[in-house]
């Protein structure tokens, strides 16, 4: 077996590599090799790390040209006012420019690249309000992609005011395809990011949520109802500011509406919204809301839905939370 791997060849270059990793792993639950590294092997091994090297390299100049593509609206724009119609060559190139980005973004260090490269103010200075919608959500699309996850990106988009530019296209934006990529940025800044949290509540963050949720577009109303979930689990020193909003009576009116999957969301901030907090559960408890009634008919609707079982649990979490007792010698809670 040590002959074969000896005399096996490996493509030169990251797959290669990680197949050489991978046999020698397995290789070093067996007896320790006693023969050094040939030559051969040496001199693959130089290229193939090369090749990787190489490989991201690529990738940086691969930003560089999309940076510099993008600038160019910037330096045309005196040219182009005025003009009626659209340089629509321009635009798909643009919009290409921006998809090779997010693809290359998702590996962490491209992002932080992309960001030394001026490519992140670009999106803040000129794209987030451009007059192309669809320049305007690939541009909150890659923000949001070189925010998830990484700290030193996220406080820089912060530092520079995208929170609120964010928050207007989520709010008012009239291309639902924006308003979902804004709210989606808007996420990756917020949570596990208390700088972001902090934005978010100062520009009032939550009353764009409530308005979001209350929207025609399914998207918006989804997200908009988890990222509250998320917030009120994440931070429940943040359940005051949300009931003195009225949130209570908000959500208990979108579960009104007509059934749609986004309603766990909604059952779920309200199951934390009650808990532990008396102001809560006295709003919930509100005769004029008719909750347990609402809670009782969802509960009869959902029950036997295999795809609707955690919105029947937080459904029940929350009727138990607030009117257990209530009626117990009447018999109707058993």
């Amino acid at each position: 077996m040590e002959e074969d791997r000896q005399g096996r060849r490996y493509p030169p270059n990251l797959q290669g590599v990680l197949q050489l990793a991978v046999e020698a792993g397995s290789a070093a639950e067996g007896p320790a090799p006693t023969e050094p590294m040939s030559d051969e092997r040496k001199t693959w091994l130089r290229d193939a790390l090369a090749e990787v090297g190489k490989g991201q390299m690529d990738e940086v100049e691969q930003m560089k040209r999309c940076v510099a593509l993008l600038r160019q609206e910037g330096a045309n724009k005196g040219e182009q006012e005025g003009e009626e119609e659209r340089d629509e060559d321009h635009e798909d190139e643009r919009e290409s420019a921006f998809e090779i980005l997010s693809e290359l973004c998702e590996n962490l260090d491209n992002a932080r690249d992309l960001m030394t490269l001026g490519g992140l103010e670009l999106c803040l200075s000129q794209y987030l309000c451009h007059p192309q919608s669809g320049l305007r959500w690939r541009a909150a699309e890659l923000i949001a992609c070189c925010a998830q996850n990484m700290p030193q990106v996220q406080v820089y988009l912060l530092s520079n005011g995208a929170l609120p530019k964010l928050l207007q296209l989520t709010d008012s934006d009239s291309n639902a395809t924006v308003r979902v990529k804004a709210l989606y940025a808007v996420s990756c800044l917020v949570r596990e990011q208390e700088a972001g949290l902090q934005a978010f509540l100062s520009h009032d963050g939550f009353s764009v949520l409530m308005r979001g949720m209350q929207t025609g577009n399914e998207k918006v109303r989804t997200k908009s109802a988890f990222l509250l979930f998320n917030l009120l689990t994440s931070h429940a020193e943040q359940k005051d500011t949300v009931l003195s909003m009225g949130m209570v009576q908000q959500l208990v009116s979108v579960l009104r509406t007509t059934h749609s999957p986004f309603h766990e969301h909604v059952l779920g901030a309200l199951c934390c919204l009650v808990e532990e907090c008396p102001q809560g559960l006295k709003d919930c408890r509100n005769p004029a809301l008719n909750l347990e009634e609402l809670l009782r008919q969802r509960s009869r609707e959902l029950r036997g839905k295999e795809e609707s079982q955690e919105e029947l649990d937080f459904c029940e979490r929350l009727r138990v939370a607030c009117f257990r007792g209530q009626h117990d010698e009447n018999g109707m809670d058993r």
